[in-house]
């Protein structure tokens, strides 16, 4: 029987309901997925920092998704390169993609091993950037910052 192999690759940090909806889409788009789950140095050379939640842990959260049948640690920046271990028939990214010079010498690359390329539309939700920010905000020094920004502030009886 044949069936169609898809692959999500994503740093999935931080997951999210963004990331969920994601993966859930995916699946229903393809007979076994696959979650890329990119690994913290190829992270930091795409994205310039490290995530938040080490590798080790965001695989097992992704593991654990039921809509996710395998992970894969991806650890090269060549999405062909992963295919040639993977062996996937469909790949799925994001919409901010399409029409892109890399968008499509990712098309040409993979139209030439016969593999479909599933363009999903970015949907607005929690994002890992939004929640990275949000961290930086309460635990940056400074006043209005930390761990009691937002908190309200009591006054000794002799400032009232």
């Amino acid at each position: 029987m044949l069936h169609r192999v898809g692959y999500a690759p994503g740093v999935y940090d931080l997951f999210h309901v963004g990331h969920l909806n994601i993966l859930r889409h995916a699946r229903s788009q393809c007979d076994y997925l696959v979650a890329g789950v990119v690994s913290d140095e190829m992270a930091e050379l795409a994205k310039g920092r490290r995530p938040v939640v080490p590798l080790v842990e965001r695989l097992e959260i992704v593991r654990s998704v039921r809509f996710v049948d395998a992970a894969f640690v991806e650890t090269v920046p060549d999405k062909l390169e992963t295919w040639h271990q993977v062996r996937f028939d469909v790949l799925f990214k994001g919409d901010d993609w399409r029409g892109t010079d890399k968008g499509r010498r990712l098309e040409e690359k993979f139209a030439a091993v016969g593999v479909e390329i599933v363009y999903f539309p970015y949907t607005v939700h929690t994002s890992s950037t939004q929640l990275r920010r949000a961290l930086d905000v309460l635990t940056s020094p400074g006043p209005g910052n930390g761990a009691n920004a937002g908190a309200p502030q009591l006054s000794s009886p002799e400032a009232r």
